[in-house]
């Protein structure tokens, strides 16, 4: 029953946790717009999405190593920098920034709306699912 629930929920948990994992990227584009040298990035999400729905959420956690007893064990959450692709920009800059702020800006509205819409979609399946329960 539960794998049942997991399955049908599963590409709505994945979508959502990336759509916030793309707004994080896109928000540290908007915020280091005026950073010399800094590199706009970003992620293809159809792609990403395929893959994590594929092999479910795995956790990327890191230990950090102690060297006594007495320190706090951490872990350290990985990002996916990895998956993270650099923005190719349509007009340069002389300080070598590549973040165009009309380009990020129609990015993280159109990510917030997805996100919105994908929030919505779930809402409603999670309300069928508990009415075929409670029926």
């Amino acid at each position: 029953m539960i794998d049942k629930l997991d399955s049908a929920l599963r590409f709505h948990q994945e979508a959502l946790n990336l759509r916030a994992r793309r707004q994080e990227v896109l928000s540290a584009n908007i915020a280091h717009a005026d950073t010399p040298n800094y590199k706009a990035r970003d992620f293809e999400f159809s792609s990403a999405l395929s893959h994590a729905v594929e092999r479910g959420r795995q956790s990327t956690s890191t230990s950090m190593a102690t060297t006594s007893t007495r320190h706090i064990a951490g872990e350290s959450l990985g990002g996916g920098d990895a998956d993270l692709l650099y923005r190719m920009p349509t007009q340069s800059s002389i300080d070598g920034n590549t973040v165009e702020m009309d380009a990020e800006r129609v990015s993280f509205a159109d990510n917030a709306m997805r996100y919105e819409a994908n929030m919505t979609v779930l809402t409603s399946k999670i309300k069928s699912l508990l009415s075929a329960v409670q029926s």
